[in-house]
């Protein structure tokens, strides 16, 4: 072969092979390692929903503990809207070094995606990083509504189901599908009242306006305690330390039945795996530690720190669960 022929040969593999590691760097965030960690600027840990409450607490107790932890400031910002969708969107285009997290939730990840349109796909679009905080719903009664425990709710709904009602924070929300799940198990039928908000829901349950609501526990507890509702059943399969005196709908007649609210740290899917199991160990060694469990507690809330893969299989089962119910139920967001 010509010398001419082969120089230039040489110089156009020498040229491809150039532009293929240009595009991969370009591409591909592989070139960001595990050594990238902490990032290098301050970390945001977005949140889907407006400040205050047990959860919004909890991520700021969970991000001063990771400051603390990596040597980085770890700051939340509130980005509340479209039950969550919106921020969960918005992690999934964003950043891909690591230095934006989210906490992330059962709507946006396992509900919201069976009843409309949203702008990412759950499990192609976010990384799971590790589980964060969950707590069940608990099932609470006016006290002047005369039901005492979850055998005589169910007798109820039974005998007179056009007079039983139950309240939810929205169309769609994690509490209306609890209550549609009950009604399976339990082969009754139940009137929805879905409220903008926990909070107009709690006022009308305390002027005896509807029959019960699956409410967060901290929202309830406090109205527990002063005598003025009656707790009847949590939905978790075991009983919360919180809760020890209240049963589970599962140990009541209907094993198996399960309706936790959920929280979980997740990533846009472009932050390199590296990156992402660095930031599984540092947030699963904050929610071992003693002091996040007793403070957690002390909001209502349980930790659930988990492997990438555990939380992965978990978000799975759970979309899979509440589409089935979507479909079932014929329940829309309207």
């Amino acid at each position: 072969m010509d010398d001419n022929i082969k120089g230039d040969l040489v110089k156009k593999r020498n040229l491809l092979s150039a532009i293929c590691i240009a595009a991969s760097v370009i591409i591909c965030p592989a070139s960001v390692t595990a050594q990238d960690f902490p990032p290098k600027r301050p970390v945001t840990l977005y949140v889907g929903f407006a400040p205050g409450g047990a959860a919004d607490a909890a991520a700021r107790l969970i991000a001063k503990k990771l400051t603390e932890n990596i040597g980085q400031n770890v700051i939340v910002e509130n980005k509340a809207g479209a039950g969550g969708n919106i921020i969960h969107q918005q992690v999934a285009n964003g950043l891909a070094d690591g230095s934006v997290i989210l906490l992330g939730s059962i709507g946006p990840m396992t509900i919201a995606p069976h009843m409309m349109k949203v702008g990412y796909e759950p499990f192609k679009d976010l990384a799971p990083i590790s589980g964060g905080v969950n707590f069940p719903n608990m099932l609470v009664v006016n006290k002047e509504s005369g039901i005492k425990n979850l055998a005589d709710f169910v007798a109820l709904a039974k005998k007179a189901p056009d007079t039983v009602s139950f309240a939810s924070t929205g169309a769609g929300s994690a509490s209306h599908l609890t209550g549609e799940l009950f009604a399976i198990r339990t082969n009754t039928e139940m009137l929805h009242v879905p409220y903008k908000g926990g909070a107009p829901a709690m006022q009308d349950l305390l002027a005896n306006r509807f029959t019960g609501y699956f409410s967060a526990p901290p929202t309830s507890i406090p109205h527990v305690e002063s005598g003025r509702l009656v707790a009847i059943a949590t939905t978790g399969l075991t009983r919360p330390s919180y809760l020890s005196n209240v049963p589970t709908v599962a140990e009541s007649g209907y094993p198996g039945f399960e309706a936790l609210n959920w929280y979980a740290f997740l990533a846009s899917a472009k932050v390199p795996s590296a990156i992402l199991d660095k930031w599984n160990a540092e947030i699963v060694k904050v929610l071992n530690d003693q002091s996040t469990k007793d403070a957690l507690t002390k909001l209502g809330l349980s930790g659930a720190p988990s492997t990438r893969a555990e939380l992965t299989s978990f978000m799975q089962k759970e979309s899979e669960k509440w589409g089935k119910l979507v479909r079932e139920r014929k329940i829309t967001a309207d």
